[in-house]
């Protein structure tokens, strides 16, 4: 069947309103009686606090609420080991941590209280490097680790080692023993911020009855609701969670952040509260990638088949696990140290390691760019020991129809070998760089196709053949409500300008996915399709009775629903529509898609980049990026193409320039002398905040 409407590039239908300014995001919305929110951060990576006196604070004109730590109960929150709490309690174990909160009538007011909030602190020897962490006798982070809900025990018990997984297929030592030749290498990467350009930020508001009304920079709303509800003891029912424009997510918008906290305020205050972390505290406190260390060692013969290979993930975590879900909260990025290649025996460790360091969380992939980085640095390792060409060795050793990863999971429809053929032919690989200096470099990797979850989606015809999609999937920015339109117009054959997208929110269905692993086309895409086919069969039908013929006579195209014989004049989409509600009532078809686990079929990627490197000063210059991608059919070549130019545009940065920098866990290490001895045990004050606030953000600093 000739496609029409999908595939076609088509325009954001939310663009004329985000370039117009009208979108509406968090740090927009305005309610009557709405007040600022700001939070007092700690100025030390590991410190207990002796001492809090909010008195002076409460005074400010324009104060509405002061919150301490020990204000609140002793709730932690956390996608699944809860080991946050809203405010610091007994100690802070990072520079940046909320130690207190304000509520105040202006900005200012809010920044006052601050200044005027005395804080003493015993600072703590604090651990920064994860293997330092992992030592014997290295300071505990969380000394009360094993009483947080969530917590499953690791196999072993090490110093600040919240969770250790292993995968393992064969006999790695007998590899080794067959083995030619055996390499081992280590690999870091460093800390990064996501870097989108709306900060995290909340609103909300409590009634006079104890309903919870949400707004946020959260791409997660339904699993906001839930976590609000169980972690903070509130009735579901009493939460409602607005859906507003996401300015940018790259996995790092799906924690709760400072909305409870927000809360607090809000309950407290007994007004609205909206709090807009500056750009300081996203790269002091935020959700950045993890820094990790990758160990490989690997077993090849002399013809460049892979044995065996040893693989240890340690990924930094910082101060707190709670952005991080599943059972056993680390990341699955560890499960690519096999990268794309069949290898018969392999042994991988995996660990998630507190240190007094801001906490992680998502960023595209959790934990893979990290690891292919690894993996596709030793792979040129290997080839160049072997003294063959990386191209030849890695489609040596390629995965194949039926293999299966660490964990279990198998591949199919594996096109590995021809994307990165595609990828190669592309570049020109084999031909002259024309110059010494100039040389290029391979990466492949692969993502599982979708997820799993439930996604919702309604259709409605109105009587002027309007048609409505009303979803409750926040947009962050990759066009998801533009292919909805797309698919929908496609079963309906109408013109895209034709349907409508609603936003809906937590009311609107009892659950819904969240953007996040490739799944929102596949699953929200479904959705949308089944109920548009729903709809049409419902048309088909009002259309046959009109029209005096059987429903498979029926023929719609161009919004026009004519009999197949031809014997009467066809009739608009509208007037169907008009049909079909007086007698139906309101026409409209509401659809659950659900997946629960991700499809065997893995989409790949090969990409070559050209470099020129100056030999004497280092410099580095990317001549030319050429990448392929293995993809199914592409509803919007316009959304498709801006996918591949972000990702690659920030993989780029990732691996030439970007690095959130840290001096002891604190880009503001400097600042420490004047509040106190800075040695563990000694007592300082945190006074006068408005001028350092902000100077304790962590810097970004590019490098050539």
């Amino acid at each position: 069947m000739k496609l029409k409407v999908v595939g076609r590039p088509l325009g954001r239908i939310e663009g004329p309103a985000k370039v117009g300014g009208q979108t509406l995001y968090t740090a927009d919305v305005q309610l009557p009686g709405l007040v600022w929110g700001k939070c007092l951060r700690s100025p030390f990576a590991h410190a207990r606090i002796a001492r809090v006196n909010t008195e002076k604070a409460k005074k400010v004109r324009g104060v509405l609420a002061v919150l301490t730590g020990q204000d609140l109960p002793p709730f932690r929150v956390g996608l699944s080991l809860q080991d946050n709490p809203i405010l610091a309690q007994g100690k802070a174990r990072f520079t940046g941590e909320k130690v207190a909160a304000v509520a105040a009538e202006s900005l200012d007011a809010a920044e006052e209280a601050l200044s005027l909030i005395e804080i003493d602190y015993e600072e703590l020897p604090a651990v920064f490097d994860p293997r330092e962490a992992m030592a014997p006798g290295a300071a505990l982070v969380h000394e009360e680790l094993s009483s947080y809900r969530g917590f499953h025990p690791p196999p072993e018990t090490l110093p600040n080692v919240f969770a250790i997984q292993n995968w393992s297929l064969g006999d790695v030592g007998a590899g080794f023993k067959e083995a030619d030749l055996v390499l081992e290498h280590t690999f870091r990467t460093q800390l990064a911020h996501q870097a989108y350009l709306e900060p995290h930020s909340a609103v909300v508001a409590v009634d006079g009855s104890g309903r919870i009304s949400v707004w946020a920079s959260c791409k997660a709303p339904f699993r906001l609701k839930q976590q609000l509800a169980k972690q903070l003891d509130i009735p579901k029912d009493r939460i409602r969670v607005h859906i507003v424009a996401v300015g940018g997510d790259f996995g790092g918008k799906g924690s709760l952040m400072d909305i409870p906290v927000c809360y607090e305020l809000a309950k407290t205050a007994r007004r609205p509260v909206k709090m807009v972390m500056t750009y300081a505290e996203e790269l002091t406190a935020g959700d950045p990638r993890h820094p990790s260390l990758v160990r490989l060692k690997t077993g090849v013969k002399r013809n460049g088949s892979l044995i065996a290979r040893e693989a240890e993930v340690v990924f930094n975590s910082g101060a707190y696990a709670a952005f991080k879900p599943g059972e056993i909260p680390n990341l699955g990025g560890a499960t690519h140290s096999t990268g794309v290649y069949r290898i018969p025996n392999y042994a991988i460790r995996s660990y998630g390691v507190y240190t007094n360091n801001v906490p992680c969380g998502y960023y595209r992939a959790p934990g893979q760019p990290q690891v292919v980085f690894a993996v596709e640095s030793h792979t040129d390792l290997i080839a160049k020991e072997l003294g063959m060409d990386p191209l030849e060795f890695r489609l040596k050793n390629l995965l194949k129809d039926g293999d299966k990863l660490p964990g279990g999971r198998a591949v199919d429809k594996v096109r590995c070998r021809e994307t990165l053929e595609a990828a190669a032919a592309k570049a020109g690989w084999g031909k002259s760089k024309a110059g010494k200096s100039i040389g290029r470099g391979i990466g492949v990797s692969f993502r599982h196709v979708g997820g799993s979850g439930e996604a919702n989606a309604e259709i409605s015809a109105s009587s002027d053949g309007k048609v409505t999609i009303l979803t409750a999937v926040p947009d962050t920015g990759t066009g998801t409500h533009t292919l909805l339109q797309q698919i929908a117009a496609e079963v309906l054959t109408n013109s895209p300008d034709e349907i409508q997208v609603e936003i809906g929110d937590t009311e609107t269905f009892e659950n819904d996915a969240a953007p996040g692993g490739s799944k929102i086309t596949a699953m929200s895409g479904q959705a949308v399709l089944e109920a548009a086919q729903e709809l049409r069969e419902k048309m088909t039908s009002a259309a046959a009775a009109l029209l005096g013929c059987l429903p498979g006579e029926i023929r719609l195209e161009k919004g026009r629903f004519t009999a197949a014989l031809g014997a009467r004049k066809g009739l608009s989409f509208a007037e169907v529509a008009r049909h079909a509600a007086r007698e139906n009532g309101y026409l409209r078809v509401r659809k659950t898609y659900q997946i629960k686990s991700r499809s065997p079929v893995a989409a790949f990627v090969a990409q070559i980049a050209e470099v020129e490197v100056d030999r004497e000063t280092g410099l580095l210059k990317v001549r030319r990026i050429v990448t392929a991608h293995d993809v199914g059919t592409v509803i919007n070549p316009l959304t498709h193409q801006g996918q591949i130019e972000g990702g690659v545009i920030q993989g780029l940065g990732y691996a030439t320039m970007e690095e959130v920098v840290t001096h002891g866990g604190s880009a503001g290490a400097e600042d420490r002398a004047g509040r106190g001895s800075g040695r563990p045990g000694s007592l300082c004050r945190q006074t006068d905040r408005r001028e350092r606030h902000h100077r304790h953000g962590r810097r970004r600093r590019k490098r050539a």
